[in-house]
């Protein structure tokens, strides 16, 4: 058990084998006492865990809600669907809402949490890799087609439960997407889990067991120790965004869901590097760096997207002010900046960055 650190509150994160006996134990534990529980969760995880969670919390008033899976699930229309069933269940501002899944269930269940009758507690119980990085810190949301997470709150949980034989079920492609955070946090912010990444981990297959659960301990403590330095993203925070202005361009400008994540992170993370280089005039041996990401088979920057409107996209980025691209930067691993970058600039790297990609 670790404890995650804000100015707001100060909650538990577990992380281990019984995951399911700590949720009993945080639930007990919660005052005021619940008045009932609704458990959200989608398409694909209810059938694999909601009964596991359900039966854990034997004799509680307990409502479940299932959206379809998928990225472009985080929407309005389900905000609004579940907000419904919750006042026709009868919940009330001493409910607690679980929220069982990947980053879409937590942002999605977190932002109705914070929302329904103006806030009330919930729990996140991540299912996948990536939730890492989703699941801590009390960012929640729902995706606009204008732009990614545009919609949202920062609302801390009561707890997070990561119940590693949990993710035991996740396809290649999750574990990958998931991977990308875990990389990304090694740059912004662990030179010593960086550099272990690159020894230990040679293939996803090695992310089992110990090495599992040390990479998350890591990676989560990287995010802790910004998180409780900057709640609210007025300054650090924003490094959490290592590769994501360039991946959420390319996720919107897809559409959500046709390139999961962390793959669009990792194309975002290549990005950074060369654009990187070219404002600092340094080297960060990018092409090593891109070299350990292809290794895993993450993609390359799908061709057929247009660079000026993924310039568009960019400037719609949650950091951006007054129109103008604030780019997190590198200088070295364990040490990055946030750059107002320059339209021309990020375009021309942009078209540089294309050119090179499918040569």
């Amino acid at each position: 058990m670790l404890y995650i650190e804000t100015k707001s509150k100060r909650y538990p994160l577990y992380l281990g084998e019984e995951g399911l006996t700590a949720l009993r134990s945080i639930y007990q534990q919660l005052q005021p006492k619940p008045s009932s529980v609704l458990v959200i969760s989608d398409s694909v995880i209810a059938p694999l865990y909601m009964k596991q969670v359900t039966e854990a919390l034997a004799d509680v008033d307990i409502h479940t809600y299932v959206i379809p899976s998928g990225e472009k699930e985080k929407s309005f229309e389900n905000y609004y669907a579940v907000q419904t069933y919750a006042l026709e269940k009868g919940m009330d501002r001493r409910s607690v809402i679980i929220a069982l899944g990947g980053g879409v269930i937590g942002d999605l269940a977190g932002f109705v949490a914070a929302t329904f009758m103006r806030g009330i507690r919930f729990i996140q119980m991540p299912t996948t890799l990536l939730a890492h990085d989703s699941a801590v810190g009390g960012k929640v949301a729902i995706n606009h087609p204008i732009g990614k997470n545009m919609i949202g709150a920062f609302y801390q949980p009561e707890a997070v439960i990561y119940h590693i034989p949990f993710l035991y079920t996740l396809p290649e492609e999750e574990w990958r997407s998931g991977y990308a955070e875990v990389i990304k946090h090694g740059v912004i912010g662990d030179a010593h889990l960086y550099d272990w990444l690159q020894k230990e981990i040679l293939s996803l297959e090695d992310l089992r067991g110990e090495k599992l659960q040390y990479a998350l301990q890591r990676a989560i403590a990287v995010k802790a120790k910004i998180v409780a330095a900057d709640e609210t993203e007025s300054g650090v925070r924003a490094y959490l965004n290592f590769g994501h202005t360039l991946g959420h361009a390319i996720e919107a400008e897809l559409g959500y869901g046709r390139m999961t994540h962390g793959d669009a992170v990792a194309v975002g993370m290549r990005f950074a590097h060369l654009l990187s280089e070219r404002i600092y005039g340094i080297e960060l041996a990018r092409k090593e760096f891109e070299k350990w990401l292809l290794g895993y088979r993450y993609p390359k920057l799908p061709p057929e997207l247009n660079i000026e409107r993924l310039l568009l996209r960019m400037k719609q980025d949650k950091k951006a002010e007054l129109g103008v691209i604030r780019m997190v930067l590198l200088k070295g691993i364990a040490d990055v900046c946030v750059e107002e970058v320059p339209d021309v600039v990020v375009l021309d790297t942009l078209a540089q960055f294309a050119q090179t990609e499918h040569l």
